[in-house]
């Protein structure tokens, strides 16, 4: 099939056409989350572009395999294999099993996901699935050389590669920033890139989960889990791997090294990247105690899915900067498309020339390294088109395949909990327009008269700066 789509690849660091390995189908793979927290909006917004890629790939006529990792056991508290398991650490804070913590964060990540309408991945596999799997690739990794035992725990060597930078030409120390906690440095290790494969029951002793390996009993690394689970599930090649940028360095340039190093071969062409959510003091991160969930947006009344489409009128590798003023500005255009959306006639003849002109379009900013801000863009001037309502119609219900906004259901919905139907809302839209012609005449006396009316039938009305509100009372 025709290759459409360029986005950047971050391996080679240029924005490129992209071509899987076998025509028309794509192996996708996707970071998935520690299960020891709830997941705050900076990480949900790495899932709602990789999911925006996953669509796109799908609209444009790929068969997508989508694989993800759920990692309930080996994530230390630092990137670089040193610290307190994030595992561990959860279940402490709150009394309970390793496992218990992790279904319960489990459950609460895809209910987030659902709220912000993100795709769940073809196949979800946690790590504690996959132990075998973990044992059998450090054996081959021993049996070539690429792994030593040194201190109870099992290690990659890194100086073994003729290249193990490979995402980036900076320095070791310059990379380092990946490392989050300051933290005493591994003693065992032969050189400071290595990183843990296997931890034995020399390290972490409160470790709850332990498994029996032929190094003694222990449990995996985080770095081998993702390598293993895409292996189990895609095979030895994979065309694209999904993650954020705080990814980039150990975790995915440890995954290359240890899975080319057990393959012989290339493992994967594509590596896409999503950029940090920050605040104001920065980015967003739960070690700073309060963070931003779903649920606290929730709380305090915005729709989930206004934040993907706040994340998706930015560029998935620039920063982005949160705010409520921002939000509130994206909720108010949010509900205006929508409601636009919800009073199309659906019945007529769908102008096919309309229709495919704008689909290419709509595409066309797609395939341009996901320029979801110049798809949204499309909507909007769809919606202003001289065309059928019912050709907009079509075309709203085509765009949300990828872009995921409810845009032709919201309304709908909305209505149905407000208790208005679409007849009291057009009665209502035609009572405002004549209160406004009365006032225009300065004939205060009708248009006192139309809103008593108004709220004889329940309904009332406020002037305000951005025109006449009204809701059922």
């Amino acid at each position: 099939m025709e290759n459409k789509l360029s986005f950047y690849n971050t391996l080679t660091r240029k924005v490129e056409k992209f071509v899987p390995n076998v025509d028309g189908k794509v192996a996708m793979y996707t970071c998935g989350p520690t299960v020891y927290h709830f997941a705050h909006i900076g990480n949900l917004r790495s899932y709602i572009c990789e999911d925006l890629l996953e669509k796109t790939l799908r609209y444009i006529g790929y068969d997508v395999k989508r694989v993800m990792n759920i990692t309930d056991v080996g994530h230390l508290s630092s990137d670089a294999d040193t610290g307190e398991d994030k595992m561990l650490k959860g279940a402490k804070r709150e009394h309970k099993t390793v496992m218990e913590i992790a279904k319960f964060y489990t459950d609460a990540f895809f209910s987030d996901c659902k709220k912000l309408n993100i795709k769940t991945p073809d196949v979800v596999e946690p790590a504690t699935n996959c132990i075998p799997e973990f044992i059998h690739m450090i054996t081959v990794l021993l049996e070539k050389g690429y792994a030593y035992e040194a201190g109870g725990n099992i290690y990659f060597d890194t100086s073994k590669l003729e290249e193990y930078y490979v995402f980036s030409n900076q320095s070791e120390k310059e990379l380092l920033v990946g490392v989050r906690d300051d933290v005493d440095e591994d003693e065992n290790k032969r050189n400071k890139s290595d990183f843990v494969l296997w931890f034995t029951k020399s390290k972490f002793d409160d470790q709850e989960l332990k498994w029996e390996s032929p190094w003694g009993i222990g449990y995996p690394g985080w770095h081998i889990e993702c390598s293993c689970i895409s292996m189990k599930h895609l095979g030895e090649y994979m065309d694209i791997h999904c993650g954020g940028v705080d990814n980039i360095f150990p975790h995915h340039t440890n995954e290359i090294a240890q899975s080319e190093s057990y393959l012989g071969h290339k493992w994967c062409n594509f590596w896409f990247h999503v950029h940090h959510l920050n605040d104001k003091s920065g980015k967003m991160s739960k070690s700073k105690g309060d963070f931003l969930t779903v649920s606290l947006l929730e709380s305090k009344n915005y729709n989930p899915v206004v934040y993907r489409m706040f994340c998706l009128q930015s560029h998935y590798r620039k920063p982005l900067e949160f705010s409520y003023e921002v939000l509130d500005n994206m909720s108010a255009a949010y509900d205006k498309r929508v409601k636009r959306i919800g009073t199309l006639k659906r019945d007529g003849e769908v102008d096919q020339a309309k229709f495919d002109a704008y689909r290419a379009q709509f595409e066309a900013a797609l395939c341009d390294d996901l320029n979801s801000s110049m798809a949204i863009t499309v909507l909007y001037d769809m919606l202003k088109d001289d065309m059928s309502d019912a050709t907009k119609f079509a075309l709203a219900e085509s765009f949300d395949q990828v872009l995921s906004l409810d845009l032709t259901t919201a309304h709908a919905a909305k209505e149905a909990d407000n208790g208005v139907d679409a007849e009291l809302e057009a009665f209502v839209l035609a009572k405002i327009e004549e209160r406004k012609a009365a006032k225009k005449e300065k004939d205060f006396a009708k248009a006192d008269a139309i809103r008593a009316e108004l709220l004889e039938k329940g309904i009332v009305i406020e002037d305000t700066r951005e025109g006449v509100k009204w809701k059922k009372a």
